[in-house]
């Protein structure tokens, strides 16, 4: 399988000392446009895989590989959406999802003499997501889900080929969760970005996912991959059928006995 994300072996400790790692031996593939969803015990270290597959943290022992190159430092091609949405509260919605144009070559450089061309994008993402009209707003002025939206649009305004989604819904009520999860599908089927998304949520990771990868205890290494063969795109009431609660079922035995075993 060509991989356009791949950690092979690696190892991290925080602080680059001999204290316990925070992964070991991690090793997984994910292919060009899959939808990977990274599942497992609480502090078994899903968000330090992000920082490594993105270059913000560097292993202490094996590789990581991105597109084809070896990442030794943070890559450009990516964009990445938290639990948090980190909106800056005295810019507009529309300004916020420009911000990472102001950083990320070539936009950086394009961005003042093709304003109205980006400012455009921008538009076209928010009403995508349901937010048409919405950019003149600030972010105080939005609901918790709303705001969520127009992070996930910045994750996407520099079209980033890698997209990263540390948890990105887990602070929301369940149906505005649920209506986010349709949001990126169908974000994710228009644009074709390879996805990695860390939940706690395993009906969000089997909705979602192509793949499904659990995690050990810390130090975590991938203990289990789990293909999902639901056909897409996948409808809301899939998530009530006996197929998919048989999936959840079994990736929840999974995290019972990784943390059974720390």
């Amino acid at each position: 399988m060509t991989a356009f994300v791949e950690l092979n072996e690696v190892t991290h400790v925080y602080g680059g000392g001999d204290g316990p790692p925070a992964v070991d031996g991690l090793s997984l593939k994910v292919r060009e446009g899959e939808f990977a969803a990274i599942v497992g015990p609480s502090g078994c270290g899903k968000s330090t895989l992000m920082k490594l597959a993105t270059g913000l943290q560097k292993p202490k022992a094996g590789m990581v590989m991105v597109d084809g190159q070896r990442v030794a430092e943070p890559i450009k091609i990516t964009g990445m959406a938290f639990q948090n949405p980190v909106l800056l509260p005295w810019r507009t919605t529309l300004d916020n999802l420009l911000l990472p144009l102001e950083v990320v070559q070539p936009h950086r450089q394009r961005l003042r003499a093709n304003k109205d061309e980006y400012v455009a994008r921008a538009e076209g993402l928010l009403e995508k997501v349901g937010l048409k009209g919405m950019g003149a707003k600030y972010p105080w002025e939005l609901s918790g889900g709303m705001q969520q939206r127009a992070s996930l649009c910045r994750s996407l305004i520099h079209e980033p080929k890698l997209l990263m989604l540390d948890e990105p819904f887990g602070a929301l009520d369940a149906f505005t969760r649920e209506e986010l999860w349709c949001v990126i599908r169908d974000l994710q089927a228009e644009r074709a970005v390879t996805v990695i998304l860390v939940t706690h949520d395993l009906r969000e990771a089997v909705f979602l996912a192509d793949r499904v990868f659990c995690m050990s205890a810390r130090p975590g290494r991938i203990i289990a991959e789990r293909e999902i063969g639901f056909a897409r795109p996948r409808d809301l009431e899939i998530t009530y059928t006996p197929e998919f609660a048989e999936i959840v079922h079994e990736l929840r035995g999974h995290i019972r006995q990784a943390r059974a075993a720390a």
